[in-house]
């Protein structure tokens, strides 16, 4: 009897834990037409919306793809559906189509602000496998396999760091990985050119923010040259030391840079962006070896972000 009172317990908790971080009816509704339809050759499918949400219960809990839940079914196939999924661009196929969908309808929001937060890499994530020529370029430089996957040692050790491109809404517009001891400045370029969002019927892309905000450490000459060029407008404080090193020159100084204190306060939306990433353990924590992989994981939490504010 004691068993049964357990077991009758137990049923409604496994039924509300299954459907929590899971994709809902309406954004299943969005993503579905997008997915890789089957062919009629070979063994049949494992369900789309299975192998979503499955991705994204390893996602949440940085759990080993061995400790899946039996109701997403085995796990070997996720090995090797999910990177296929990764390398023939479905993921992030899926998150443009959301976003273009989203600025026909006016909703991205223009002001760009841009940052990045230093992931700390699990020892798993080390030792990627290496095959070629690439094997014969680590035997001579053993850094350079860290760098090719986006792993940095620093003090703390390894780490990868992530730069992001949010709109108003504190949605990714572009990601882009590092290794975490690389300056923010250095990728800010690619940052900036990653932004490229299509039109759904004629037109060029739209790649140019009307304005970026970003911290001090985006204050560099050759930043705000390539913003002012491309007609963007920049919100980005001076470092102590510019400001001094332009009033001991004075008058060939120049004149300082224009800041806008209450448009800058807005800059704390690429913040919450990472807070809301980081509730996904695998993206808090990367165990992925590859960085490819990892920078799936991490397009596919954007989407679900983005899918979530669309269908509100």
């Amino acid at each position: 009897m004691i068993r049964h009172r357990e077991d009758l317990i137990a049923g409604p908790i496994i039924n509300l834990v299954a459907a929590r971080g899971e994709v809902t009816d309406a954004a299943w509704e969005r993503i579905e037409p997008l997915l890789p339809q089957a062919d009629g050759r070979g063994r049949p499918w494992r369900d789309h919306r299975q192998v979503v949400n499955g991705v994204l219960w390893r996602l949440r809990t940085g759990a080993p793809w061995r400790d899946l839940p039996q109701r997403y079914g085995p796990w070997r196939p996720f090995t090797s559906g999910s990177p296929r999924w990764e390398a023939d661009g479905t993921w992030a196929r899926l998150l443009k189509h959301v976003q273009v969908r989203d600025d026909a309808m006016d909703r991205v929001e223009w002001t760009v602000a841009v940052d990045s937060t230093i992931n700390r890499a699990h020892q798993h994530a080390a030792g990627a496998r290496k095959r070629g020529q690439q094997a014969k370029d680590n035997l001579e430089d053993p850094g350079r396999s860290q760098a090719r996957q986006a792993l940095g040692r620093s003090r703390g050790g390894l780490t990868t760091k992530v730069h992001l491109a949010v709109d108003g809404r504190g949605l990714p517009l572009s990601i882009v990985l590092t290794p975490g001891n690389v300056n923010d400045a250095t990728a800010f370029t690619q940052v900036l050119n990653e932004i490229c969002i299509p039109r759904i019927v004629t037109g060029r892309p739209r790649t140019t923010p009307t304005r970026v905000l970003g911290d001090k450490a985006y204050s560099s000459r050759a930043i705000r040259h390539l913003l002012r060029r491309r007609g963007i407008t920049a919100t980005i404080p001076e470092r102590r030391d510019q400001i001094a090193n332009r009033r001991r020159r004075g008058n060939l100084g120049g004149r300082p840079p224009v800041f806008d204190t209450e448009v800058y306060r807005d800059r704390n939306v690429v913040e919450r962006c990472f807070s809301r990433l980081k509730q996904f353990r695998a993206i808090a924590t990367r165990f992925d070896k590859l960085a490819t992989r990892y920078r799936a994981g991490v397009i596919l939490v954007s989407l679900i972000l983005w899918l979530r504010e669309s269908t509100r």
